[in-house]
Order: C-alpha cells, then sequence, then structure tokens
C-alpha cells in the first residue's frame, strides 16, 4: 500500500483543486436536488388535492366496473302488484335466453281469485241530489250508476301467481320474496324488509351491506361479487353475476347454444341437418359470425379496418416525407427559403393533435375509417419529416464527397453517398411509428374516424356491456404485441443487429 507525505499531497491538490475544494454547489447540489424534487411532490400532492381525491373515491365502483369485464348477470325480477300477486321475470335479453327457469331460482305457485276491470271501464258521471249542496255533480266508478248507464262491471278470475319466489346467489346469500315480506340473508346476517303499503320498511337497523338514502324508499343490496339487489315498493331485483362470458361462442338463439363441446362437435361432424339449406358446420360457423350479442364479425372486421387505417395513413406518411425531408435538410437543398418553407410545414402538421385532426376531417368526410387514414397521414407526414430531415443533417460528408469526387450526377450522389447511411433509419422509423398508429387509430376511431374504436366507445357508453369491452381491449392488445413483434424484427435486420 503506497502512501503518501503532506507535502505530497498538498502538490496534488495545487494541481486538481477542484477535486478537494469543492464549490458550495457541487457539495449540496444532491441535497438541493431532492429537496426540491420533495417540495414539488408536496405542492402537486395539495394543488391536485390527491388525499381529498384518494379519500372520497368510490373503490366499489371501480372494483365493480373490473368485475364486469370477466363476468357477466343474471337478473331476475319480482313484481308484486296490488292485490299480493307475484311474477318473476328476465330481461328480454337475458343471457339465460327465454324461458328461463335457472335451479338457483325457486318458484312456490298457486292461484288466487283477481278482479279485472272489464275493458271499456270507465268514469261516469251522474247528477247528485239537491241535498247534496254545492256539490252539483259527482263521479261514480261502476257500481249501481255503471249498471244504471249499461256499462260492463269488472271481471272476476282464477289465476295462476308466484306466492314465493326464493333467490340463492352463493352458499350464505340468498333472497326469499313473499308478498308483504322480504328476507334477505348474506355473511351469516339477516334483513326483513316490510312491503306493505307504498313503502319499504326495515325491521331492525339495517346491516353494513344494506343502504337507504331516504327512510321508506328503495334499499339497496351489496353482496360483493356475488351481485347485488335493489328493493322498491312492489319490485324486487336481484343481480347475480357469474365469472366468465355468456354466451361467447353461440347466442340464445342458435340451434348449438346450451349444448356440450362434445353434442356441438357430433352435430357438426355426425348429426343431421338442422338446417336443410346448408350443413352443420356452416351453421354453425353462421352462428359464430353473426352471434348478436359478441357480434364477433362486425369486431374483427372493425379491426381490420384498425389495421388497414394505421397501415395506410403510415405509408402515405411516409412516401411523402421522405422526398420533403431531403428540401427541409439544410446540407442536402442549399436553399434557405426552400428549408424553412418545408420545416414550418412539417411544424403545422405535426403541431396539431392526431385527435384534433380526426375530428376535422370527420367533419369533412363523415365517420368513417378515411378520417382516420387522413389524421394519421398529416400528423405523420410532419412528425416523420422532421425526424427525417435532422437523420440527413447529421450524415458523414466524407461518403457524399467521395461518391462526387467520380463525377457522379447529383442524383447519384444523393443514391450511394446519402441513401445508404439513412435508410435503415428511415425504415425503422417508419415501422416504429406503424406500430404506434395501430394504438393511435383506436383511439381516433372514438371520435367517429372509423375502426375498432368506435364500436369500443359505443360498447362503453352503454354503461352495461363492460364484458365486450374487455373483449376488443384484449383483442387490441393481442395486435399490438404481434406488431411490436414483428416491428422489432424488421427493424433490428435493417439496422443489422441481431433480433431478440
Amino acid at each position: 500500500m503506497t502512501t503518501l507525505n503532506p507535502a505530497e499531497m498538498d502538490e496534488i491538490a495545487a494541481r486538481h483543486p477542484a477535486v478537494f475544494h469543492r464549490s458550495f454547489w457541487q457539495r449540496f447540489r444532491v441535497a438541493f436536488i431532492t429537496g426540491g424534487f420533495v417540495l414539488y411532490a408536496l405542492y402537486c400532492w395539495w394543488f391536485f388535492a390527491i388525499g381529498h381525491v384518494l379519500g372520497t373515491a368510490n373503490w366499489n365502483i371501480a372494483g365493480t366496473y373490473l368485475a364486469d369485464w370477466v363476468s357477466y348477470e343474471v337478473r331476475p325480477e319480482v313484481t308484486i302488484a296490488d292485490d299480493g300477486a307475484m311474477k318473476l321475470t328476465f330481461p328480454r335479453f337475458s343471457p339465460l335466453g327465454p324461458n328461463a327457469e335457472p335451479d338457483w331460482v325457486e318458484i312456490e305457485r298457486g292461484t288466487m281469485t283477481r278482479t279485472t276491470p272489464a275493458a271499456g271501464a270507465s268514469i261516469t258521471t251522474a247528477k247528485k241530489p239537491a241535498s247534496m249542496g254545492f256539490m252539483g255533480e259527482g263521479a261514480v266508478l261502476g257500481g249501481s250508476a255503471a249498471a244504471a248507464e249499461g256499462m260492463a262491471t269488472a271481471t272476476t278470475r282464477e289465476e295462476e301467481v308466484v306466492k314465493r319466489a326464493r333467490i340463492t346467489l352463493n352458499s350464505s346469500t340468498s333472497v326469499e320474496v313473499v308478498p308483504d315480506r322480504v328476507t334477505v340473508q348474506h355473511a351469516g346476517e339477516t334483513l326483513v324488509v316490510d312491503m306493505t303499503g307504498s313503502h319499504v320498511k326495515p325491521e331492525g337497523a339495517l346491516p353494513a351491506w344494506a343502504t337507504q338514502k331516504t327512510p321508506g324508499q328503495k334499499i339497496t343490496l351489496a353482496f360483493g361479487f356475488a351481485g347485488w339487489g335493489e328493493i322498491e315498493a312492489g319490485d324486487v331485483s336481484i343481480r347475480r353475476r357469474f365469472l366468465g362470458w355468456a354466451n361467447f361462442i353461440f347466442d340464445t338463439n342458435s340451434p348449438f347454444h346450451g349444448k356440450s363441446t362434445s353434442e356441438v362437435v357430433s352435430l357438426i361432424t355426425s348429426g343431421d341437418r338442422i338446417d336443410a339449406k346448408q350443413s352443420n358446420l356452416s351453421l354453425a360457423w353462421n352462428n359464430i359470425l353473426y352471434n348478436a350479442e359478441w357480434q364477433h364479425l362486425d369486431v374483427w372486421t372493425k379491426l381490420l379496418q384498425t389495421i388497414v387505417m394505421a397501415f395506410v395513413g403510415t405509408l402515405f406518411a411516409m412516401l411523402l416525407a421522405f422526398p420533403l425531408a431531403f428540401l427541409a435538410a439544410r446540407n442536402i437543398t442549399r436553399n434557405w427559403f426552400s428549408n424553412q418553407i418545408t420545416k414550418r410545414l412539417f411544424d403545422f402538421l405535426r403541431s396539431v393533435d392526431m385527435l384534433i385532426w380526426a375530428l376535422f376531417f370527420t367533419r369533412a368526410f363523415g365517420p368513417g375509417p378515411l378520417a382516420g387514414m387522413s389524421a394519421i397521414f398529416f400528423t405523420d407526414t410532419g412528425t416523420l419529416g422532421k425526424l427525417y430531415s435532422e437523420a440527413l443533417e447529421n450524415i458523414d460528408d466524407k461518403q457524399r464527397e467521395g461518391v462526387k469526387s467520380v463525377g457522379a450526377a447529383p442524383v447519384a450522389v444523393q443514391r450511394y453517398g446519402v441513401l445508404p447511411q439513412v435508410m435503415p433509419l428511415f425504415a425503422s422509423q417508419a415501422l416504429y411509428f406503424w406500430e404506434s398508429n395501430t394504438r393511435s387509430a383506436t383511439i381516433i376511431g372514438a371520435v367517429g374516424a372509423g375502426g375498432i374504436g368506435l364500436k369500443l366507445w359505443e360498447a362503453m357508453r352503454t354503461n352495461s356491456d363492460w364484458e365486450n369491452v374487455a373483449y376488443m381491449v384484449l383483442l387490441i392488445l393481442i395486435v399490438v404485441f404481434v406488431f411490436d413483434g414483428i416491428s422489432n424484427a424488421l427493424r433490428s435486420r435493417l439496422m443489422g443487429k441481431p433480433a431478440h
């Protein structure tokens, strides 16, 4: 180990004063930078009220939306008439199809005598006796007055109704409905709701999973992932959640709906023709493409539109930006006016966001892929033109001068002295923009520029088809991943590097 005496250390310090005698900023710059970053973070926390936003955020709704992406709901609804007659129904487009009778819904039926007003029954007006004072006329419904006027009377008949309905969501959650009472069991707790009259009245305190904003009004039930429900006067709605995507292959109108995979395969390979006009294989494929709930053919077509829109827009932008870049490069075109005009054109095209261009062209051409392609073309012409011109300005002039020294024509100088240096970079940048525009085309499609973006926006606006949103997002991700791999492989080959 070598040791230095004080004289040698002083000599080294004299030769390198910046090392041994650092300035105030050099000594404390890390502390200043760290402190500045902390202060800026605190300022952002206060200015954007991040703590308040996080504290007041409704995380239950966020969790429900996430669950909707990977699940579907079945919605039985029990309606209670004024005379106590109950009816259980499912929505028209229920995932279970028409005439649904799931085993988790128990119904006890019976008959009751119901009185129904006859068709044409109305309020009649009869003269009152003079003894009734200032009420000279009065309204009389039915009864002897109706008979006196020759009107039809109400009819009475025996009708089959639901006496009791029990809906089981899971082993710990169930809802039982009778005409005057609803009994809800969840997580070991029981809630009983009185349904007599025009108000709903819980018996006792509400559990944590039940809320009622106004006394006598609707009670909302939250059962976690299992589902939720609402209790109103005369109406009990339950939403039971199931994991998965309902009817993804065949919808409820398909003859293959509800059949197992083996049954479908057997029908396709050896079963009798379901439709005499086509084979079972053709019918099955047709049912998949035209699935009314998932609309596979339409979604795939819109996705292909998005891919084509990104490719064509990027291709045209690259073809136009290529010659304009030579006009903008100062070392290629030595004309200040030409350089400035071309560069300002690039600035104009890329300074307007692609989304704004899409709105403009949607208004000009109408909704459709043409507006999307035009938006991509305009934006990328400006961006690629700037990148190409900067690449040209940074080339090695020695190669160009060497070609020029042998007496080559100006076009040959550019062909052999410039293009070999920049073409791999040009192609690499164009490929990157093609990959990026595949994502951007989805966004601009949401404002009417066509493609899957518009269909995605339509599904999100319903606020109920989140599983369809998840399906389209998954398709977009797959396309982006595939194009990213293709783009990386092509760029690596162009740049002379092994693909990873």
